[in-house]
């Protein structure tokens, strides 16, 4: 008896529909196709194995390589993308490209495996041991004499530094130190990279094993600007065969706004592509605007006037059939404007409200949305991932960036209240929802759990935007626990923090995302120069100062 032919998903629906819907850029598509067609170890012309797909926010980077995957799927290819919301570091990285490229295959055992000890040795080295022998009741003998003498010494260096002392209880204080002294000595005993070098590894013997089987694995790696940040160095060493040898059929695609860095230019020259996105052409918004039902000569003048020929702005502008020029023209930013025209047009009340109070979560599942929307606005959730400004493709949703700010700040300005107790309520659910993993963890385990980090970084954003004077102190102090845990994570809360910053337009957080920025523009290690800046400007807690001091010297050690 056959088998019952299996029923698409919702998901499956969502991206087949968007294909449909897809615009333009035929010269693209068609050169990506027969790259795919090529033999890439030909002596005359073989395929290439690098595309850098590049343009300014709204051009259709990502639409581009939506149509780019069906092709490479076509072809009888695997593939798998990922983008910020998936990247936090490498690790995360290569575990959301193999789920997806298991899903398409089988299970990936030997990878899962390497994955799996390496968060074991991560969780056994973040687990604290005695020092000097201390007992298991009390801080170390070492970690008490250095407390007090840091606390006494408060009294003599700090105006009001006698009332500081006495609120500070010096045998908390040692018992951090001992958490950074364990911290610091499981990084020395482990080394640097080497738990991600051997997970590299074998992500690359897996990779060799699909490529065995099928014509191409093809990895798309979106908001390059962001993502780079974290894999930018690790890719190119892969590519140059720095975790074991790289199957020629193996296709690398990068997407971002910005041009790459000059170490790319050996790997771009060795049959890479450089594939730059400019705005759409007149005819090429008729048509997007056509296949809207947006025909009459005036309204679509106005649209591709207003849209810039940016793919995104025609498509939102499209979105609510506008029935005349009138409705479309307006003064200001063309961004806001796109923006507040789109918001105005959506006839139901509450799918406004759901889209607007989304907009202030940086990213989207279906707990976040359920939590933050109204209960009768729960069933919307497909309804907001089919809409062309919403994307992703691993475990989050996010709107897209020149969309959600223009939203953000229409939302700060219209209601601040609103947007204190929206913030509030997200802050709230995830701060519950990283408790709930902490529960279910080992000991100090989850700050190794990257759910759990999620969250906690989750809860700051949305904490620094009810209330960015207020919550500032702990936020700052969370990037010294950030810092012991590693640069990876560090970086995850500077993102977190200068999103907030950049959302909230407040002042003060706009100094210190500043002065972030700065320290880590030297090169300098990112840990030793976050934490240099922290500890200059004296805003950490006599216990804070203390942790700061001795993970920015370890990383200085080992440096």
């Amino acid at each position: 008896m056959p088998r019952p032919q299996r029923r698409p998903s919702r998901g499956e629906l969502i991206a087949t529909r968007a294909l449909d819907r897809f615009v333009g850029r035929r010269e693209q598509v068609a050169m990506f196709a027969r790259n795919l067609a090529k033999d890439p170890l030909s002596p005359t012309d073989p395929a290439a194995y690098l595309f850098h797909v590049r343009g300014v926010g709204g051009v259709g980077k990502s639409t581009l390589l939506r149509q780019w995957r069906e092709a490479a799927r076509q072809a009888g290819a695997v593939t798998a993308v990922v983008d910020e919301n998936d990247v936090h570091g490498v690790l995360s990285a290569m575990v959301a490209l193999s789920r997806q490229l298991a899903a398409q295959t089988r299970p990936l055992k030997s990878f899962d495996r390497a994955v799996e000890q390496c968060r074991r040795e991560r969780e056994a080295a973040a687990r604290p041991t005695d020092l000097d022998g201390a007992a298991d009741d009390g801080p170390s003998v070492t970690s008490r004499a250095i407390s007090r003498a840091v606390v006494g010494g408060t009294t003599a260096l700090l105006p009001g530094g006698g009332a500081i002392a006495t609120m500070v209880d010096p045998d908390a204080v040692a018992e951090g130190m001992d958490h950074a002294f364990d911290r610091v000595r499981n990084r020395r005993a482990r080394g640097r990279g080497t738990e991600r070098d051997t997970v590299s590894r074998e992500f690359v013997a897996t990779l060799d094993e699909l490529c065995a089987e099928h014509p191409w694995v093809v990895l798309f790696l979106d908001t390059w600007e962001q993502t780079g940040r974290h894999l930018d160095a690790w890719l190119r060493a892969m590519l140059c065969d720095g975790f074991g040898p790289l199957p020629v059929n193996v296709m690398i695609v990068l997407a971002g706004r910005d041009d790459l860095t000059r170490e790319w230019g050996g790997l771009m020259a060795a049959q890479g592509r450089d594939v730059p996105l400019e705005a759409f052409t007149e005819q090429e918004t008729r048509e997007l605007l056509a296949r809207r039902g947006v025909t009459e000569p005036g309204t679509v003048e106005a649209v591709a006037r207003l849209s810039m020929g940016l793919p995104l702005l025609a498509d939102i502008l499209a979105l609510a059939r506008p029935e005349s020029a009138a409705a479309v023209d307006a003064d200001g930013d063309s961004v806001d404007t796109a923006v507040e025209r789109f918001v105005r047009w959506i006839a139901d009340p509450l799918r406004r409200e759901v889209v607007l109070t989304c907009a202030l979560a940086p990213r989207l599942n279906a707990d976040v949305f359920a939590a933050v929307v109204p209960e009768e606005g729960r069933g919307l959730w497909e309804w907001l991932c089919g809409q062309p400004f919403v994307s992703g493709s691993g475990d989050f949703k996010r709107y897209h960036a020149v969309v959600r700010a223009g939203m953000v700040r229409r939302e700060r300005a219209r209601s601040p209240r609103g947007w204190t107790a929206v913030h509030l309520r997200l802050a709230d659910a995830h701060a519950a929802w990283a408790a709930d993993i902490e529960r279910n963890l080992p000991d100090d385990g989850h700050r190794q759990d990257a759910r759990w980090r999620c969250h906690r970084l989750d809860e700051m954003y949305h904490r620094l935007c009810a209330h960015p004077g207020g919550a500032l102190a702990e936020a700052l102090t969370e990037a010294v626990d950030a810092g012991e845990d590693g640069p990876e994570t560090l970086r995850e809360w500077s993102d977190a923090f200068t999103q907030a910053a950049l959302d909230t337009h407040d002042e003060t957080l706009g100094v210190w995302a500043g002065r972030l920025r700065e320290a880590t523009a030297t090169g300098e290690d990112p840990v030793s120069a976050v934490l240099g800046v922290l500890l200059t400007h004296r805003t950490l807690t006599p216990a804070a100062q203390v942790r700061a001091h001795l993970v920015r010297g370890g990383h200085l050690e080992l440096a």
